[in-house]
Parts: structure tokens; sequence; C-alpha cells
């Protein structure tokens, strides 16, 4: 059998009636192309079977044509929608993403960044809401490429983000506007998890909204959840089996509030009768919980950051490093209302009540791990 030679950019070329720059230019997406122009290119190719050589594209040019995202988790609704937001900008100027899961603190996420593993194979890096300790942030400015970050500072990088402290003082105004005092709050701790800088902020804002209203803050009411339906679940059972329980409790992501609201399902406590729940993000589950909360968007705040860093790469980028803050929205919806007249007890309930709130149903679990 006789095998016929690979086709090469150049018959591509000669078949289009076209440079091999507008058949790279073409293929890959980028502009300065007409549609007539770019149409033609494609048959051609189809036509001869062309495949274009990443690694001989980026011998010739010096780029690689891959943009590297570092995320804490991939499994997370939030990171899930920035890198969603980014590729959609990135991949239409012809950019591949190369995704770095560095998980959790520990031995493995030097790996992850290892130098060695990134130099020259990345134009750019976008960290999404990853805090980074010292030794990572040097790794990743040796690879000197352009790096932008969503959630976080870093020094000499462009960042995207909102302003925590005001969503979460939103947030808490919102509940002290209607006449909350006893408002328990679920936060991430900062000494642990990977979300310092959030964790940092939105407590700050919470803390603000409630001395601008005269009221102290209870250590008691401030609980550390994970970020997830579980944590959620774990605090707000811990919080409704207080002998003087909240009357509100604002979580610091939604997925947190939903899992207080699990709780009170369980417990038999009514929302917002006798509780108030409340979240910030707008996950794309809040809605189906009828779950007040504040409003940002992720996806936009990847695709924002994405286009930061294309403006690096194209040589377009402002001579200051630039800090862009998107907007936050507060959305009322069913969980919240002004608390009862007098607030409950809830120790005429009887032994049922905190027999049934020691843990969720198996099946509560189970829907509130897919809710992740």
């Amino acid at each position: 059998m006789r095998l016929t030679a690979p086709s090469g950019i150049q018959d591509v070329a000669r078949a289009a009636g076209v440079s091999t720059a507008t058949v790279s230019r073409a293929l890959r997406g980028l502009d300065r192309v007409s549609p007539q122009t770019r149409a033609r290119v494609v048959a051609a190719a189809t036509e001869l079977r062309y495949v274009a050589s990443p690694t001989a594209a980026s011998l010739k040019s010096g780029k690689t044509g891959v943009i590297a995202v570092v995320v804490p988790y991939l499994t997370r609704w939030f990171f899930a929608h920035l890198i969603d937001g980014a590729q959609s900008r990135l991949s239409c100027q012809g950019y591949r993403l190369l995704v770095v899961n560095i998980g959790d603190r520990g031995a493995h996420r030097a790996r992850a960044l290892d130098h060695n593993l990134l130099a020259k194979r990345v134009d750019g890096i976008l960290v999404l809401s990853a805090d980074l300790d010292p030794p990572e942030v040097a790794q990743l400015h040796s690879l000197a490429v352009p790096i932008v970050t969503v959630g976080l500072d870093l020094p000499g990088c462009d960042r995207v983000g909102i302003d925590d402290v005001d969503a979460a003082d939103i947030a808490m105004s919102h509940l002290l506007g209607l006449g909350h005092r006893r408002i328990a709050y679920v936060g991430g701790d900062p000494a642990h998890d990977v979300h310092i800088a959030t964790a940092v902020q939105r407590r700050k804002g919470v803390r603000r909204a409630l001395r601008r209203a005269g009221v102290d803050a209870e250590p008691g009411l401030f609980s550390y959840g994970d970020w997830t339906v579980r944590g959620g679940i774990d605090v707000g059972r811990r919080l409704l089996e207080r002998p003087d329980p909240p009357t509100a409790v604002l979580a610091a992501s939604d997925e947190m509030a939903i899992g207080v609201l699990c709780a009170a399902r369980v417990a038999g406590v009514r929302v917002p009768d006798e509780l108030s729940v409340m979240g910030i993000d707008d996950h794309e589950l809040a809605f189906t919980h009828e779950l007040t909360t504040v409003r940002q968007s992720v996806t936009e705040q990847g695709a924002t950051a994405a286009e930061l860093l294309l403006q690096w790469l194209n040589g377009t980028q402002a001579p200051q490093r630039q800090t862009l803050v998107l907007p936050t929205e507060l959305v009322r919806r069913a969980s919240t209302a002004s608390p009862p007249a007098r607030s409950p007890s809830r120790q005429g309930k009887g032994t049922a009540r905190s027999t049934r709130s020691r843990a969720p149903s198996p099946e509560i679990a189970r829907r509130a791990a897919r809710a992740r």
C-alpha cells in the first residue's frame, strides 16, 4: 500500500490562493481574515486533511498558544464558571487552556507549579481565587509571562474581582434592615482555607455593617464552614441546636446558605417565618431554594480577566497595574423576612426536634452532596 505524505501549510496556501501566514491566522481563528478567505482556507485544509502542528507554530513564533489557569478546585461551581468565562474569551483568539489544579495546601502544590513543567509551555497565567504562598508566587513570576488574578492580589499583577467587603456589608445590612439583631454568620476560615482573601474581606464587611447598626458581633454566632453545602448543613445544625438560636443566618456563599436551609428543613424550622437565611453569589441553584443573595457575575469575572491577559499578550495593556472591580446586586427572594414579633425559644418543640436535628437524613445528605 502506498502512503501519501501529509499535506503541509504550503499546500493549503497554494490551494486557497493565500499566504501561509493567512492560513495560520484563519485556522487559529484570529482576526484580520475576511469570512470569505477563512472559509476558503478551511475548505482547502479539510480537503487536504491538513492539521496544524502546535509545536511547529510555537517554535516559529515563540508563542505556545496556551494559557495556564491556576485553580484550587475543579468541581466547584464558582471555579467552573470562572474557567468558562475565561475560555469563552481566549478560545476565540486561538488560545487553549492548561488547567493547573493545585488543590488544598500540601507538597503536591509545589510540583503542580514547578518551573520546569510550565516554562516555555504557556504564554500567560490566570490565577483564579487561589491564595498562594510567597514561594509559589515567586515560582509563577519566574516564568516571565503575564499574570492576571481573580479575587486576590499578587504583586505586580492585574486583578479582577468584586468588592467582597461591600458585598458582605450589603447582605448583612439587608438582614439588619428587616429588623434582625441575632444574626449568625457562616464564613470561611481565614487561617486554613484556600480563599483567605475572600474570607477576610467578607468577614470585615459583616462586622462593618453590624458596627454601623450598633449591634455587637457575638462570637458564638460566628462560625466557619468550608464553602460547601455539607459545610453549611453542619454549621446550620449546630446553630439551630443552640438554646438561643439566631433569627437569621448569613452565609459567605450560597452553597453554605443552601446547607443551612437543608438543616432548617430537617430541624422543622420554618424559613423565613422562624429563620431568615441569606447567601452571597447567586449560585445557579439559588433561585430553586428562593434564596435571597448578593449577586456577582462569576462568568464575567473570568472573561474580564482573560481580556486583561490578552491586552498583555497583544501589547495593548495599560501602563500601570489595573484593578477592575465588577458590581454586585442584592437579589431579594423568599428566604428572608422580618423576625417574628417575639423570638421563639423553640424549646417547646420537645425531643422530636432535638433528635431529628442530629444529622440530615441520608436522602438530604445525598442531595446536598450532588448540589456541590
